[in-house]
C-alpha cells in the first residue's frame, strides 16, 4: 500500500515535470537519496512529530525515492508528501519481517494515511484442561480434577499443559460449541473446587449434558474415550469418529450390553444431526477463512467467515478508517497491476489480522490476494497458504454469502453514521452550538462511580465526528476526598481534565491546542444543579467559558427520556422532548460516561478487596479496622502511602499498631 516505485537512483533533480510538492530540507533529501537497496519498513513525520505513514518496501531507496522524484498536485498523496519532515527507516531481512513489522507499527502509530482496522481483544479459544494423555486417577476417594479434563471458554495466551481450539469469531461461538459438546459427548464444565467437593451428581447430569465424573458415574476408560471423540470432532475428522463410535456401539451389542449400545447410539444420532446442521462444504478443507470486501460512500466493510474442522463457526464485521486517504498511496503489485480499493482493503485486512491470529492454510476471497503477502504468511506460519478469489461449487456459494453480508452490514454502518449525523446536528441546533463544522463537533461526558465510597473513580467520555471516540476515553482515580462527596470528585477530575489546557491557553492562546488537548465544544456532566454550580466553580477559577457546561439532570421518577438540561451560564433549563434526536444523543453520550465509569469501578474495587487481604494477615487487624482504614485512605494503595502518624489517626489504631501496619506495607 505505498506507491509505484521509482528508478533506482536517489532523489533526480527537479525539472518542470519532476517538481516536487512542496520544497524539502535538504537534510531530508539527502538522507532519501542515502537509502539502501534493502528491504525494510519506512515512517513519515509531520513537523509536529506526528506519525503520517508507514509503509514496507523490498527496495527501500525506490520506494521511498518515488514519493519525492515528482509533482503530486494537490491529490492525497501530495498532501502528505508536502507535510513530510522526517523520515525514519527499519532495514530487516526479509519481506515477511517487515510486513510483521509494518503492521505492529501501523497498530502502535495509527497513522492518518494508513488503513487502520481496529485492534480487537485476543479471539477466544475452546480450552481442555491437561495434557493429551490423560492423568490417571489415584484410586479409591475422591476424584482427582486433573485427571478430567474440563472444557472451557477462555481467552488470553495458550500454554502446552492444555489444549486449545479455534480461534472463534466471538464469545457466543466457543459458548455454543460447549453447548454442543455436552450434548454429544457429556464432558464436564464446572470449575476444579467445585468438581473436588461434589457428593453427589449436579443439575447437568440429570438433564444430560455431564458423565457425572465428580462422582464416578463414569469409569476413567470412558471418560476418556469420550475425550479423545470430543477432540476428534473438533478437528474435523468427523467421518473417523463416527466409524469409530459405530464400531463401539456394535463391539457392547456382541457383548450383550444393550443399555452402552444405546448410550452410544444416541451419542451417534446427536452427532448426526450436528453435522447435518453445521457441516459446511469447503472441498474437503477443515481450517477455512472466507473474506468479502464491500466499499461504498468513503467505507468499507470486510466480513469474515471462519471455519474450522468443517463446521462454520460464525462471521464477524471490520470496518477499517482512512479508506480514502491510504487509497492515494497505492501501491503496485507484484504483477504490475494497481490494485482496486477493494484488494488494498482486503490486503490491509489479511496483514493485521493475521499478525497474532494463526492463519489457515487456505483463505477464499473476494479480490485477489497479492504473491508476496501470502509468502510472508506462509513465512510467519511456516506454513504453505493459498488464497482464491473465483472458486467454484460450494465455495462460490459461501463467498457470495459473505459478499452479501459485507453489503448489508455496511448499509447498517452508513445507515447509523446518517442516523448519529442528524442527531448531531440536532444537539448543535437545540443547544446554539457552531454548526459550520459539525464533523469536528467535540463533546465530552464526565460521570462519577463509588460504592460507599469506596473506589471512587471519574470517567470522560468523548463524542466526536459523529461517534464515540473509545481511544481518547480517560478514567481517574479519585483520593484526597471525604468517602462519597460526588462535588468533591467532579471539582478534582474538572481540574486535572482541563487545568493544563487552561494554563497552555493563557500562555500560548489557541492556535497552541492540539486535537489531543483541546477544549471541547460541550461538556456534559451527569448531574443536575449541584454538579452544574460546581463544574461552573472550577471553569472560573481556570478562566474558561462557563457556557460550554451543560448537565444532564434526571427527571421526574429518573424515567428515561424525562431528562432536562441545566445550563452553567444562567440559562433557563430546557426538555428536549422524549422523541428528540438531540435528547438521544445526550442520553447515548451520558450512558456510555456512566458504563465507562462503572467498569472501572468495579475493576478498581476488586483490586482493593483482593489486595486487602494483605492487611488482614497483619496480627491486630480485624474486620472493621480493615474497613475503617480502607475508607478512610480510599484503598489499599492509600494505605500503603500513609505514615505511621496519618495511619494513627484512624480510630482504634494506636501507635504500636500503626508501626506494625506500615512495616507489614513497606
Amino acid at each position: 500500500m505505498s506507491p509505484s516505485t521509482a528508478p533506482e537512483s536517489g532523489v533526480p533533480e527537479p525539472t518542470a515535470d519532476t517538481q516536487p510538492t512542496r520544497a524539502h530540507s535538504p537534510e531530508l533529501l539527502a538522507q532519501v537519496a542515502a537509502l539502501p537497496g534493502l528491504p525494510g519498513v519506512y515512517r513519515y513525520y509531520d513537523a509536529a512529530g506526528n506519525v503520517l505513514y508507514v509503509g514496507k518496501a523490498r527496495h527501500l531507496k525506490k520506494r521511498v525515492s518515488s514519493y519525492f522524484a515528482k509533482n503530486h498536485g494537490g491529490t492525497r498523496i501530495g498532501h502528505m508528501v508536502g507535510k513530510i519532515a522526517r523520515l525514519d527507516t527499519t532495514v530487516v531481512r526479509s519481506e515477511a519481517e517487515a510486513l510483521i513489522l509494518e503492521n505492529n507499527l501501523i497498530k502502535q502509530l495509527a497513522p492518518k494515511y494508513n488503513i487502520l482496522f481496529r485492534d480487537d481483544k485476543s479471539y477466544p479459544y475452546l480450552k481442555l484442561t491437561g495434557t493429551a494423555r490423560l492423568v490417571p486417577d489415584p484410586g479409591p476417594g475422591a476424584p482427582r480434577a486433573d485427571a478430567y479434563p474440563r472444557m472451557a471458554y477462555y481467552r488470553g495466551s495458550t500454554d502446552k499443559r492444555h489444549r486449545y481450539f479455534g480461534p472463534y469469531p466471538g464469545a457466543w461461538a466457543v459458548k455454543d460449541t460447549i453447548q454442543l459438546m455436552q450434548k454429544v459427548f457429556r464432558l464436564r464444565t464446572c470449575e476444579d473446587t467445585v468438581f473436588a467437593n461434589r457428593t453427589r451428581p449436579c443439575l447437568l447430569y440429570q438433564i444430560k449434558r455431564c458423565s457425572g465424573p465428580c462422582v464416578r458415574l463414569i469409569s476413567d476408560d470412558d471418560y476418556a474415550a469420550d475425550v479423545a471423540h470430543a477432540e476428534q470432532f473438533l478437528r474435523g475428522e468427523t467421518q473417523e469418529l463416527l466409524r469409530t463410535l459405530e464400531q463401539r456401539m456394535m463391539a457392547h451389542a456382541e457383548a450383550l450390553q444393550f443399555e452402552q449400545a444405546a448410550d452410544i447410539r444416541n451419542q451417534m444420532a446427536a452427532l448426526s444431526r450436528v453435522l447435518h446442521q453445521q457441516a459446511v462444504e469447503v472441498g474437503g478443507d477443515a481450517d477455512v477463512d472466507i473474506l468479502a470486501v464491500k466499499v461504498q460512500g468513503g467505507r468499507a466493510c470486510v466480513n469474515l467467515a471462519m471455519v474450522r474442522g468443517g463446521r462454520h463457526l460464525g462471521d464477524r464485521a471490520y470496518f477499517p478508517s482512512h479508506v480514502e486517504d491510504a487509497h492515494a498511496l497505492a501501491a503496485e503489485r507484484d504483477d504490475g497491476e494497481l490494485p482496486t480499493v477493494e484488494a488494498q482493503v482486503l490486503d490491509a485486512f489479511i496483514a493485521q489480522h493475521y499478525l497474532n491470529v494463526p492463519a489457515p492454510a487456505q483463505l477464499i476471497a473476494s479480490e485477489p490476494v497479492s504473491a508476496s503477502l501470502l509468502k510472508a504468511l506462509g513465512d510467519k506460519e511456516e506454513s504453505r497458504i493459498t488464497a482464491t478469489h473465483a472458486p467454484r461449487g460450494e465455495r462460490r456459494v459461501w463467498l457470495d454469502m459473505a459478499r452479501q453480508n459485507a453489503s448489508l452490514q455496511l448499509a447498517r454502518l452508513l445507515a447509523e453514521e446518517g442516523s448519529q449525523q442528524a442527531r448531531t446536528r440536532a444537539l448543535a441546533e437545540a443547544l446554539d452550538l457552531a454548526d459550520e463544522n459539525l464533523d469536528d463537533l467535540r463533546i465530552e461526558c464526565f460521570d462519577i462511580s463509588h460504592t460507599a465510597g469506596e473506589a471512587t473513580q471519574a470517567s470522560c467520555v468523548v463524542f466526536q465526528s459523529h461517534r464515540m471516540q473509545s481511544g481518547q476515553y480517560r478514567r481517574y482515580n479519585i483520593t484526597g476526598i471525604t468517602p462519597g462527596d460526588d462535588y468533591a470528585a467532579m471539582r478534582q477530575v474538572l481540574e486535572r481534565r482541563y487545568g493544563k489546557i487552561a494554563e497552555t491557553l493563557r500562555e500560548q492562546g489557541s492556535e497552541a491546542m492540539t486535537t489531543a488537548a483541546r477544549m471541547p465544544d460541550l461538556v456534559l456532566v451527569d448531574g443536575g444543579k449541584g454538579q452544574v454550580s460546581m463544574a461552573r466553580e472550577v471553569f472560573e477559577q481556570l478562566g474558561l467559558d462557563v457556557s460550554l457546561i451543560v448537565g444532564v439532570e434526571k427527571g421526574e421518577g429518573r424515567k428515561v427520556g424525562l431528562e432536562e438540561l441545566v445550563f452553567a451560564d444562567g440559562r433557563e433549563k430546557v426538555w428536549l422532548g422524549r422523541d428528540s434526536a438531540a435528547l438521544m444523543l445526550v442520553a447515548q453520550i451520558r450512558d456510555e460516561a456512566h458504563r465507562f465509569a462503572i467498569t472501572g469501578m468495579r475493576a478498581q474495587r476488586a483490586k482493593v478487596r483482593v489486595g486487602g487481604s494483605r492487611i488482614e494477615e497483619i496480627a491486630g487487624v480485624g474486620p472493621r479496622k480493615r474497613a475503617r482504614l480502607l475508607q478512610r485512605f480510599g484503598g489499599v494503595r492509600g494505605v500503603e502511602a500513609a505514615s505511621v502518624q496519618d495511619l494513627m489517626t484512624v480510630e482504634g489504631i494506636s501507635r504500636a499498631l500503626a508501626e506494625e501496619i506500615y512495616r507489614a506495607l513497606h
